[in-house]
């Protein structure tokens, strides 16, 4: 019964990351709604055990878990370069338009309140194609000593 808690302890925690930042990115929208309601909204955004591209995702690692939350802006017009992460993320647009291109072509576009589930160990990068800069919010599930990214230098980004 142990074993099983340890394996549900890192996705609750993931799961309260997920819903703060879901509450950070709605307050906006809930600000404008009825300021006389008293109850709590709240919306899921994704439930999935699958990266964007249908890739099933990994079992989680074994160990003491390490929560990563992280802020990204992307300046309008900027390309993230080729990596991989080594770990399971997930995250939220706040703000903008990302697109996520795989190696093989495939894409993606996220926008603003849309959750995404990135990639496990596919070699893929992001862009932000709109004239705004993108805000995005992403939570990694992770170990010490782990990488959220591993960089891929030596693959050119098109122009």
């Amino acid at each position: 019964m142990m074993k099983a808690m340890k394996r549900w302890i890192p996705l609750a925690a993931l799961c309260i990351c997920g819903m703060m930042l879901a509450t950070a990115c709605g307050q906006r929208e809930d600000a404008q709604e009825d300021a006389s309601s008293q109850s709590v909204q709240n919306t899921e955004l994704i439930r999935t055990s699958q990266s964007w591209d249908g890739a099933e995702l990994p079992d989680y690692l074994q160990g003491r878990p390490e929560l990563v939350a992280v802020k990204y802006v992307f300046p309008a017009g900027k390309k993230l370069g080729w990596h991989h992460h080594p770990v399971m993320n997930y995250g939220v647009v706040a703000e903008g338009e990302l697109t996520i291109i795989g190696q093989d072509g495939k894409e993606k576009t996220v926008r603003e309140g849309e959750a995404v589930v990135e990639m496990v160990g596919t070699i893929h990068h992001g862009e932000n194609r709109g004239t705004k800069p993108v805000v995005l919010y992403m939570f990694y599930l992770s170990q010490e000593g782990l990488p959220l990214a591993v960089q891929h230098p030596e693959i050119p980004l098109e122009d």
